[in-house]
């Protein structure tokens, strides 16, 4: 399954996040594609809340990880200095309980190898040139699931 969606602000792209953050579950992973400033940290935002979470959401880059907590639990993960499975340990990667929570990783085709075959992926990029608010963003999945998270984005389909 593969949908594409175009947002015209940051605030309609956290909007289209929260819709899909409404239908994600424990064990779900949001597995990010996009280039500096392309919006991960703001789709990150807008899951958080539909997950009930609040929006104080800020990016994972010096920290690598960023837990949101509340009645399901969102790791926020940045995997730009990330390379291979030594990297993945020593950042504790394996120590988090995916299977209760959720996690949302940035740069993840740096750890995609690792990946289980069920990941939601969210490739996002300027629609209009870098210096453009509106954002193109497509959804990418197969398997169990796919058919939770295209719903989540029925309304935005045109």
């Amino acid at each position: 399954m593969k949908l594409t969606i175009i947002t015209s602000s940051p605030e309609e792209t956290i909007e289209a996040a929260r819709a899909l953050g409404n239908v994600i579950a424990p064990g779900d992973i949001i597995a990010y594609k996009g280039g500096l400033g392309a919006g991960k940290t703001t789709f990150t935002r807008g899951l958080a809340i539909g997950m009930g979470l609040g929006d104080c959401v800020s990016s994972p880059t010096f920290s690598l990880v960023n837990e949101y907590q509340g009645a399901a639990t969102l790791y926020h993960m940045d995997m730009y200095r990330i390379e291979g499975e030594d990297s993945l340990e020593s950042m504790g990667f394996f120590d988090y309980d995916l299977d209760s929570g959720a996690a949302a990783v940035e740069w993840s085709e740096n750890i995609s190898s690792f990946l289980p075959e069920k990941t939601l992926y969210i490739t996002i990029s300027a629609a209009d040139g870098e210096n453009s608010c509106k954002r193109e963003i497509t959804m990418e999945c197969s398997g169990k699931g796919a058919e939770r998270f295209a719903s989540a984005w029925d309304r935005y389909i045109r």
